[in-house]
């Protein structure tokens, strides 16, 4: 059976990453599952040909997504790994196409490659291969693979599951194509185990998580068809749950019936919080009201920052929708 609406990546990068010897690959920060896996999955191709690679992240490797094989290459400093004029190594930037949500804006790179699937683009990168009709990044890359002429092991193929599972709501989500379904029975069939996976993912809360979740439940408001949570400082301070452990919380409101738009506000810092969009269906695209707050997204999961109290937030937020 043919592979429809195959992606193809530029031959602009492939001849960037068969012409040069080292790479940082870098990812957004607050990593999911698409983020890292596919960061992993490349890391992991380019160091089968003789590559040497450095991947990096802002922000650890969340405590459930350590089962991903190769988790351990993040690190949280990128090494005085110069070639020549103070720049740093090539650059490959995952699943994010703005430094400055990388966290490495300040920093500059001999050479620099995009590959992303968000809708909102931003002006960075010397190479770009963005596709925002692609489910996951980690499809991307899958493809990148193999045009590298990498063999997909085991450990390649769990990572890049995970990615495509995550972004794809293991399969649930209107992003889940015959193309997604058929690549990832290939990466099964290359070892990629999906009982093993989903349990990682969904089966292996700490005590302190779930307490989290009950609170932020319990913050439940419902403007009509949108449903807002939020979690404050001193929520995870009485549970002692991490900010990455409110990964799937924007989720569960979503299940309502009624609602149509879900989000959650999450304190990172005293009266300065991350929103969290998701939206089902086709109908809301979130991304376009988080890129009036200088964020964005894709149609059905989108983000952003602003510093302002929780009530002055979710009245521009409320106010946003609307228009």
């Amino acid at each position: 059976m043919s592979r429809p609406n195959k992606l193809i990546p530029p031959k602009e990068l492939l001849r960037f990453l068969k012409e040069e010897n080292v790479f940082i690959i870098a990812t957004h920060v607050s990593p999911d599952g698409d983020a890292l896996g596919s960061s992993i999955a490349l890391s992991m191709a380019l160091e089968s040909l003789g590559k040497k690679t450095i991947v990096y992240d802002k922000d650890p490797v969340p405590e459930f997504y350590k089962f991903l094989p190769g988790s351990e290459r993040f690190t949280d400093s990128i090494p005085d790994v110069t070639r020549g004029g103070g720049q740093l190594s090539p650059l490959i930037l995952l699943d994010c196409n703005d430094a400055e949500r990388a966290g490495i804006e300040k920093l500059q790179f001999a050479s620099s490659a995009v590959i992303d699937h968000h809708e909102t683009a931003r002006d960075f990168g010397a190479i770009k291969w963005i596709d925002p009709k692609s489910p996951a990044t980690g499809l991307m890359i899958f493809y990148l693979i193999k045009e590298l002429g990498v063999t997909v092991t085991r450990e390649i193929a769990t990572n890049l599951y995970t990615a495509i599972a995550i972004d794809t709501g293991t399969f649930r989500y209107s992003n889940t194509t015959p193309e997604v379904l058929q690549v990832s029975a290939e990466l099964i069939e290359a070892g990629a185990d999906p009982s093993y996976i989903a349990e990682n993912l969904y089966e292996t809360w700490t005590d302190s998580r779930f307490r989290l979740l009950q609170k932020v439940l319990n913050t439940l408001e419902i403007h009509n068809d949108i449903a807002i949570t939020h979690v404050t400082l001193e929520m995870f301070r009485e549970t002692g749950a991490a900010i990455a452990d409110t990964e799937t919380f924007p989720g569960f409101p979503r299940k309502l019936r009624s609602i149509k738009i879900s989000v959650l506000f999450r304190e990172i810092e005293n009266n300065y919080y991350k929103i969290s969009l998701r939206s089902k269906g086709r109908d809301v695209n979130v991304a376009k009201i988080a890129e009036k707050f200088g964020g964005g997204g894709h149609s059905n999961a989108a983000g952003y920052r602003i510093r302002a109290d929780f009530k002055t937030a979710k009245e521009a937020l409320l106010k946003a929708v609307k228009e």
